[in-house]
């Protein structure tokens, strides 16, 4: 419906007539079922004083038996499972662990070291894989390094895999293949009469150096139905919610390297003025539609994962309405029957830092097929230490799975092996890219909009009036 060209054509004509004589149109905003799945993420009774060997020895254990069930349905039960401790040189077998991605040029505590004895650091990076990493496997009492039919550049710390081979006379473990976790089932998709959508966005940064206002209030007053005719109007009201990913604030607000601002007298901190600007905004949003607002890297939120909701004192406006919801990072919930599982990027983000994958929406793709939301937590991503659990693992295959605060939108159908059908999408930061993603969740049909200014070329007129 939003893509068509010739009822866009229609649209634009529509605009340039005459006002409509019909008073009596009256829309009303499609308000479709919703289930929050978010509390799978909700800290009730942290506790920090535990060491991250729990999560990991949790993660294998769930993990385990449905990697077992993946590696007999490809290799059959003749091949006999062990453990590393139980290993003989030149016996064919199969091996379940986690995988650990030694790594030369990842980050360290030397690196502050370096700098307390003024010596020269490390120059930054933007990736930190290097010819040289190797992997290890390694499960609950012993460790080996891992050669042959692996790829180590796209492979990453904390994923649980099986792998067949044999153990060699130098100690290492030969790979001939591989097999991660399986799919976990997925609910059917419930057939929705009429179109009915969904709209994403991310990134929207405010309070940042860079004015985005205009195209964010472009945005805003689409959504709410303020901009275009009444067909641009109609087809608004079909979108029920809006889901803000993260980074709503920008990383400028962070008052933490600006302390002496609270001592002088009359100054105001920018995390302030940041939060009034962003009440406001979702003041004008909840008045019209539900709104789901993640936290993300920049918003004043605890760091680690999962991200907990942003508290409602912060928003006294938008609170006031029932269609505000403050929910986790990563977000999980149904909406119409359609299942929805996001992040607000950071796991995307870092297991491109430390892999040799730099496609988003491929690496979306792989965490599926691991099975797990953030392996690379808590090695290289900040977590919440688990001691009985691990809330990243999935335990149900979404329709529809996104990672917002990306550089570009992306989209990809992916089918699973036993017929699921998932959705894959990166969401671009807003305050570069003005772009909001809709989604339709009748036919999981995707498009972005982008409410971009472009100031038009003088031609060579000054337009300075000052002069």
């Amino acid at each position: 419906m939003f893509g068509d060209v010739e009822k866009l054509t229609e649209k634009a004509n529509a605009l340039l007539s005459d006002p409509s004589t019909d008073r009596n149109l009256h829309l009303e905003r499609c308000r479709g079922s919703y289930e929050s799945h978010c509390e799978r993420f909700a800290l009730m009774n942290p506790n920090f004083c535990r060491q991250y060997a729990h999560l990991y020895a949790e993660r294998l254990e769930q993990q385990r038996v449905f990697v077992l069930l993946s590696a007999q349905k490809k290799w059959g039960s003749r091949i006999p499972v062990r453990k590393l401790s139980e290993l003989t040189v030149g016996e064919k077998c199969v091996v379940v662990g986690t995988l650990f991605k030694h790594m030369e040029l990842k980050p360290n505590i030397l690196k502050e070291v370096s700098e307390e004895h003024n010596l020269l650091p490390k120059p930054p990076r933007r990736t930190f894989t290097d010819e040289a990493d190797t992997l290890i496997l390694e499960d609950e009492v012993q460790r080996t390094v891992l050669v042959g039919d692996i790829d180590v550049l796209t492979s990453v710390t904390g994923v649980i895999i099986a792998v067949m081979g044999e153990e060699q006379e130098d100690g290492h473990f030969r790979v001939d293949e591989f097999c991660f976790s399986e799919l976990p089932a997925q609910l059917s998709r419930p057939v929705l009469q009429a179109d009915a959508y969904i709209a994403i966005v991310s990134g929207l940064n405010v309070g940042g150096h860079v004015d985005t206002m205009l195209s964010l209030q472009l945005l805003i007053d689409y959504l709410t139905g303020v901009l275009g005719g009444e067909n641009d109007q109609a087809e608004v009201a079909s979108i029920t919610r809006l889901i803000i990913a993260g980074n709503s604030l920008s990383k400028s607000t962070n008052d933490s390297a600006n302390k002496t601002k609270y001592v002088t007298r009359h100054a105001q901190a920018d995390s302030v003025e940041g939060v009034k600007a962003l009440d406001d905004i979702l003041l004008q949003l909840v008045a019209s539609m539900d709104v789901d607002l993640m936290a993300g890297e920049s918003d004043p939120t605890n760091f680690m994962l999962p991200q907990q909701p942003l508290h409602r004192c912060m928003f006294p406006q938008a609170a006031k309405y029932e269609t505000f919801h403050n929910v986790t990072n990563p977000y999980e919930a149904d909406v119409s029957g359609i299942r929805l599982l996001g992040t607000s990027g950071q796991n995307v983000t870092d297991i491109c830092r430390f892999s040799g994958n730099d496609d988003p929406v491929e690496v979306l793709e792989k965490t599926l097929l691991w099975g797990h939301l953030a392996p690379t937590a808590p090695d290289t991503l900040a977590c919440y230490p688990y001691y009985n659990e691990d809330p990243f693992i999935l335990t149900s295959c979404p329709h529809i799975y996104f990672a917002a605060n990306q550089p570009s939108f992306q989209c990809k159908n992916f089918e699973g092996p036993a017929g699921q059908k998932v959705l894959l999408l990166t969401i671009p930061r807003f305050s570069e890219t003005s772009t909001c993603v809709i989604v339709n969740l009748r036919s999981l049909d995707c498009h972005p909009i982008s409410f971009e200014m472009r100031a038009p070329a003088a031609n060579g007129i000054d337009l300075d009036v000052d002069k």
